[in-house]
């Protein structure tokens, strides 16, 4: 396709959908929730035509060398289409947050004043490999009453595809207006600058790697909301209890290493470190996670033939591995535990594990992070795992949405103001 009829066509959808949004500013719930069971029962129904689908992305973006981090993201089959299902229905489930009136007060005048809840207008997402978000945006945008447009990497074009069909149709049958849900089925990497200057999207939400994020952020008219790189941390204090560490440190970095929210780096105090690190590594290396320690680290664990060990360098502090690599520093006390995070950390979620209480509100307290947990693994930074349903992206921004953004993060407020013939005195 020509790039003037492609830039045409992207400016037709832009109108579209922030016609459409105005609708669902005020379209029912009723509606909408029927849209989102529509969504739920139709990926189950054909969920063979989009594994199909997805299978010829999994196929070429192998041949084209894709990690295998981006290949994990990428892939659909039954399990995870019948996850995303579930997820639809948790938020057809939650609570409408349109149209909600809070901060209610009378004032000293008679002026009855406070807040009413209201859609943002048109989301704008672009995103790579994870054809699971072109559900989870959907279905967040059009419960908070939002039209989307979305744009995701070439890589799952084909899987994007078969999806954003049967998100239209399902929500077509639901009576949602025409143009809700848009998606630029072109690749051409000129529509996502062009996208980025259109004055009918009120917020873009770029989901991918540090590349895409930071191209967004410094490119687009509109606001932005950048997040999902997470050099996530854990620390595990001098009252920690060993067997609870190893627990939340393998599932951190284990149970599915190649996410934003997986564990990066191990810090470990020095009084507990000659306990803890034996045990944990012994653990990590059944998974064959490779080790990136430090002197200290080192000699404790090494040299073990059995054991992944290499000694760290310093681009491993602060980067975000995703793979089955963690890097293992021990320190001297939890104020260089502190100041390590605050130096290499990326604000995404960071952990404590201790049995003691001040040292548990000081990290609460001091670190600087989206979400910050003690005794507890960072893999529950997620939309579902928080009782959002799913999420639109994870922020590190403190504007003006942090952590998981759910439906609430979706929507702003006006003003309402209730007189009686109230005039201004002069």
């Amino acid at each position: 396709m020509e790039l003037n009829t492609a830039i045409a066509e992207l400016e037709a959808r832009g109108q579209a959908a922030k016609a459409a949004s105005r609708r669902l500013a005020y379209i029912s719930t009723e509606v909408k929730n029927k849209a989102l069971h529509n969504i739920a029962q139709d990926l189950l129904a054909q969920k063979d035509q989009i594994i199909a689908a997805n299978q010829v992305d999994y196929r070429q973006a192998q041949a084209a060398g894709l990690t295998a981090a981006m290949l994990d993201r990428l892939m659909l089959n039954a399990s995870r289409l019948e996850g995303i299902a579930s997820d639809v229905l948790a938020v057809e489930a939650l609570p409408d947050p349109v149209g909600e009136v809070f901060d209610m007060r009378t004032l000293p005048n008679g002026l009855v004043i406070g807040k009413k809840r209201v859609p943002l207008g048109v989301i704008g997402s672009i995103y790579e490999a994870r054809p699971n978000v072109t559900i989870d945006i959907s279905v967040l945008c059009l419960k908070s009453g939002n039209a989307v447009m979305l744009r995701g990497g070439s890589e799952t074009i084909n899987s994007n595809t078969a999806l954003v069909k049967v998100i239209q149709e399902a929500i077509a049958r639901a009576g949602m207006p025409q143009g809700a849900v848009q998606f630029v089925d072109s690749t051409a990497r000129e529509l996502v600058e062009h996208m980025l200057r259109m004055r009918t999207i009120d917020l873009i939400v770029p989901r991918g790697g540090a590349g895409l994020i930071k191209f967004v952020a410094d490119n687009a008219c509109m606001p932005v909301v950048t997040g999902g790189i997470g050099v996530c941390h854990t620390y595990v204090d001098k009252r920690a209890d060993i067997a609870k560490s190893v627990a939340i440190v393998y599932n951190a970095k284990v149970q599915r290493p190649t996410v934003c929210n997986a564990l990066d780096a191990i810090l470990v105090h020095v009084d507990i470190a000659p306990t803890f690190l034996p045990a944990v590594a012994a653990e990590l290396g059944k998974a064959g996670v490779e080790l990136h320690c430090d002197r200290r680290a080192l000699s404790i664990l090494g040299p073990n033939p059995s054991l992944k060990l290499k000694p760290a360098v310093e681009e491993d502090w602060g980067k975000e591995f995703l793979a089955l690599i963690a890097a293992v520093k021990v320190v001297d006390s939890i104020d260089e535990a502190l100041a390590h995070i605050e130096k290499y950390g990326s604000g995404h979620s960071e952990s404590i594990v201790t049995e003691d209480y001040t040292s548990g509100m000081r990290f609460l307290n001091e670190v600087d992070a989206a979400c910050v947990y003690i005794n507890a693994s960072t893999r529950f930074t997620d939309g579902g795992q928080f009782g959002l349903g799913a999420e639109v992206g994870i922020s590190t921004q403190k504007f003006h949405a942090r952590g998981p953004m759910g439906l609430k993060e979706m929507t702003s407020y006006k003003w309402i103001i209730f007189g009686s013939g109230h005039v201004r005195p002069g």
